[in-house]
């Protein structure tokens, strides 16, 4: 006889099934699913030292000046897309990490939906929600998502331009308004993120070139069109910056992509991507491997090019390229969960031919259960994980192994009741939703403990100080030769700024000053008082001379 709860469990309806089938709130279930993601917080937060911290600086200096062409006084190596973008931010919400980071928040959110757009066509409906689930859960992905960088924005106008041409497939009586929007979506690309566009356009090369004789894109008067228009606010950004410096503007515009393209950063050589990508989007990225056998056997019609095309040119492209950063690898993530979900999809009807008689079937099923127990190894290491650093280590991180390693659990335990105690009705979407849960689980921990919001916890405890914030608050600040990756930081987060002078025999006096690696010696030349000190930087008070 069989357990009375196992009994009741068979009733309750499978809350895959209902999600991902639904015909009304497929938009509404992703939101609930992704916005806690995103907002999960310890309650502190403060910005990542270098690129986040440029690009809040400078917005932050376009809002202060009211000059939104170059402010920082020179011509500048990168388009002014995202410093408007945040900058309006800061217009509307006032300056502070959450209106840095909160346009991400809002583009991540629309990559999301159009990712389900663009799988629901290619793929259906089923695995579009699928793929946009496992979208959100991946760990690089939703860090950036948190981040006020400019990956996230330009990769919502890739995928727009994607989905544009997609439609103008679809329904070709719209074509035209459909290829001005996929024109205008790069044009702004380059706007938003400079040449780095220019790496998701070529890849998009093969399935405009080789598939032109069915879809027509590169005869549409109304692409090109787009293009012209979207490259409008870059237009006259250039003209005005050029007033200003003249050719300097070009020539810091084409310096920064050749100094790219010629150094190797970090000691990240061609191999970068192989092994990077895997880690930070595990273990999607082997889900995709599976999803991109499967495609490759099985190709998609017409959007073949699309869903391996576009990754496999611009996986190449990026690892030729000779700076390989982490980030640089985004593009990436919307086609790798697109995969996966072909390849988890696959594993899930795999995993439902045990009941069937046929020994070739049978002997498929082994890679689902395979795939349960090693769940169950991930999970079991996971948790002594978390016992040696409770023992030995941060206690207050000993909560993730611990959830992570007993969610991890979860795949083989579905695996055994159907199997061993004959629980038919843990159907393949329990299994499935079983991979999503542990990721979900362990990046809302991870949120939970501030470890994707608050950067340098550090500094926003010594800045937070009552004498500190109180001079910060109430007298202009000098900054003398400050260097140094945190340097942006203390520019960000101090309001009211004064000179920037090379020695503090510059300083007017009485003042005020950030000094960065500053020697006794040079301190000595004028009276002063130290109010305080992190790491390299000091702020002192220049007393009156007696």
């Amino acid at each position: 006889m069989q357990h009375p709860v196992l009994y009741r469990l068979k009733f309750l309806p499978p809350l895959w099934r209902k999600i991902s089938e639904s015909a009304i709130f497929p938009y509404g279930s992703l939101l609930v699913w992704t916005i806690p993601l995103l907002l999960f917080n310890s309650g502190e937060s403060s910005i990542m030292a270098h690129d986040e911290g440029l690009y809040a600086w400078r917005a932050r200096q376009m809002y202060d000046s009211g000059d939104w062409i170059a402010p920082w006084g020179n011509a500048h190596h990168k388009t002014p897309g995202f410093y408007w973008l945040v900058a309006a931010f800061y217009k509307l919400l006032g300056i502070s990490e959450f209106s840095t980071r909160l346009p991400n928040m809002i583009f991540g959110i629309f990559c999301l939906l159009l990712t389900y757009e663009i799988g629901k066509i290619t793929l259906g409906k089923k695995l579009a929600w699928l793929a946009s689930a496992i979208l959100s859960v991946e760990f690089l992905w939703l860090q950036y998502c948190r981040l006020g960088t400019p990956d996230v924005p330009t990769i919502f106008l890739i995928l727009l331009a994607i989905y544009s041409f997609i439609q103008a497939e679809e329904h070709p009586k719209y074509k035209y308004i459909l290829g001005f929007m996929a024109g205008c979506s790069l044009s702004l690309g380059f706007l938003m993120r400079s040449f780095m566009i220019v790496l998701p356009t070529v890849a998009l090369s093969p399935y405009l070139i080789i598939k032109h004789r069915r879809h027509r894109h590169l005869t549409n008067p109304c692409l090109y069109l787009g293009l012209f228009v979207g490259l409008i606010p870059t237009l006259v950004w250039l003209w005005f910056n050029w007033q200003r410096y003249g050719n300097d503007s070009f020539a810091a515009l084409f310096g920064f992509v050749v100094e790219l393209g010629s150094e190797e950063r970090q000691g990240n050589n061609f191999i970068f991507y192989f092994w990077n990508v895997p880690i930070k989007a595990f273990p999607w990225v082997f889900l995709s491997l599976l999803g991109l056998f499967l495609v490759i056997r099985r190709p998609i019609p017409n959007y073949q090019l699309i869903l391996v095309g576009f990754p496999v040119v611009l996986f190449g492209e990026l690892s030729i390229f000779s700076t390989r950063l982490s980030h640089y690898s985004l593009p990436l993530h919307p086609f790798i969960a697109l995969l996966a979900a072909v390849g988890l999809d696959w594993l899930g009807r795999v995993y439902e031919l045990e009941y069937t008689k046929k020994k070739r079937l049978l002997q498929k099923a082994n890679i689902p259960r395979i795939l349960s127990y090693a769940s169950a190894l991930l999970g079991f290491l996971s948790i002594v994980a978390a016992i040696l650093v409770f023992a030995w280590g941060d206690r207050k991180y000993s909560p993730i192994g611990l959830i992570v390693g007993l969610s991890w659990l979860i795949l083989p335990i579905i695996w055994d009741m159907r199997h061993r105690l004959g629980c038919k009705f843990l159907t393949a979407n329990y299994w499935i939703a079983g991979w999503l849960i542990p990721c979900w689980l362990a990046l809302a921990m991870v949120g939970s403990l501030g470890l994707l919001s608050d950067y340098n916890p550090n500094y926003r405890t010594f800045l937070h100080q009552s004498a500190i914030a109180s001079i910060l608050q109430t007298h202009p600040i000098h900054f003398v030769n400050m260097g140094g990756k945190n340097a942006v930081l203390l520019r960000f987060y101090t309001p009211t700024h004064g000179q920037r002078v090379e020695t503090i025999t510059q300083l007017p006096n009485p003042s005020y000053a950030w000094v960065y690696k500053a020697t006794p010696s040079q301190l000595s030349s004028r009276p002063h008082r130290v109010i305080g000190s992190i790491q390299d930087y000091k702020l002192i008070q220049v007393l009156p001379s007696k």
